[in-house]
């Protein structure tokens, strides 16, 4: 892309600049002042005009839009869980903006301000699983069936956050069905296991279900995974991130949830 100033140079006219030039550098007359003058005026209105351009021009040229991450094959168990990181590498996941996440020790860290790491594959039906550990006021989230995008990504998430002001505690389906009681305590590990059959959602935390609910509209259907690191001050580490892929039959896909979570209720406890 050209700089500003040979491009104020192409506006306003080579021409036009040589000449104010020698102009100016003749001997003073009242004549001669009135001419310059004059030419100033314009020149100066020029270049006004070709800077009203030139950032214009800067201002309609889109800024490229980050790819998604590349699509990775996957290797399920003989239960069918994908381990979702190697324990060394972030294994095919990205951030639309920013850096802020680590793996050490087959733990990921998300720290600094907000940002969110997405997948590289996409899922329908499924259940996503992972040991969560939060520190005071930290804020998280694990989404499913999320929009690759910028900011808070547009799908559905299952709260990671016990101490912070926000009062959707850790169980909740963001928006959806909020859980007001603290069920986890700060800085330590607990289990975070959620089930999603078309419109139907369950959260567990630990040993206790804390959402179970029929979303009516199915707001999101099929998108990417994504953990989050809400904002500065925030430390969140997940481990053991794992996914299954569960069939597009609802009853088939329940058949295989329930034998991962064997209390789960034959029907939804709220809509």
């Amino acid at each position: 892309r050209q700089g500003i100033i040979p491009r104020l140079r192409l506006a306003i006219g080579e021409k036009s600049l040589a000449k104010f030039c020698r102009l100016s550098h003749h001997p003073s007359s009242k004549h001669k002042t009135l001419i310059i003058m004059k030419r100033l005026h314009w020149l100066c209105l020029g270049f006004v005009c070709a800077t009203t351009m030139v950032l214009a021009q800067d201002q309609a040229t889109p800024r490229p839009r980050p790819k998604p991450p590349e699509p990775v094959e996957e290797h399920p168990d003989s239960d069918g869980w994908v381990q979702l990181f190697d324990g060394k590498t972030l294994s095919g996941w990205k951030t639309y903006s920013g850096t802020n996440w680590t793996i050490v020790d087959g733990v990921v860290t998300g720290q600094g301000p907000s940002s969110h790491l997405f997948s590289p594959n996409l899922y329908t039906n499924l259940e996503f699983k992972a040991e969560c550990r939060l520190n005071h006021d930290g804020n998280s989230g694990m989404y499913f069936r999320t929009a690759w995008g910028r900011g808070f990504p547009k799908g559905y998430e299952a709260q990671v956050e016990n101490t912070s002001p926000d009062p959707q505690r850790t169980g909740s389906l963001y928006t959806f069905h909020p859980v007001r009681e603290q069920l986890v305590g700060d800085d330590v590990w607990w289990t975070q296991h959620i089930i999603a059959i078309g419109n139907h959602i369950i959260i567990k935390i630990n040993d206790k279900i804390a959402t179970d609910v029929i979303e009516d509209k199915n707001t999101y259907k099929f998108g990417h995974l994504a953990l989050q690191q809400h904002n500065n001050g925030s430390v969140v580490n997940f481990r053991n991130v794992m996914v299954k892929r569960l069939p597009d039959d609802p009853a088939e896909a329940m058949k295989i949830a329930k034998k991962d979570m064997l209390d789960l209720p034959d029907a939804p406890a709220a809509k």
